[in-house]
């Protein structure tokens, strides 16, 4: 689903050299994902940890994390606020 904090997410993986897909991918496929999130306005990056009971990767969130700090970075340079 398009939003607009799913577009500056992905910005930010373009932006930053960070591989991004966008296709739709199979639940099967899911399950074998080393990080999972959500977008939304609210929730920002919201970590997925488990999908149908089953753990996603180990539940490091490397990827996450950077793009956290990034997001955080964008927002403040773009309204001055700090989050």
């Amino acid at each position: 689903m398009n939003g607009v904090t799913r577009k500056e997410v992905i910005d930010i993986y373009r932006d930053n050299d960070i591989p991004v897909f966008e296709r739709n991918y199979s639940l099967y496929e899911t399950y074998s994902a080393d990080e999972a999130f959500l977008t939304g306005t609210f929730g920002a990056q919201t970590p997925v940890s488990e999908i149908d009971g089953k753990q996603i990767g180990t539940g490091e969130r490397t990827v996450m994390d950077r793009i956290r700090v990034l997001y955080k970075e964008l927002i403040t340079a773009e309204t001055g606020a700090i989050l």
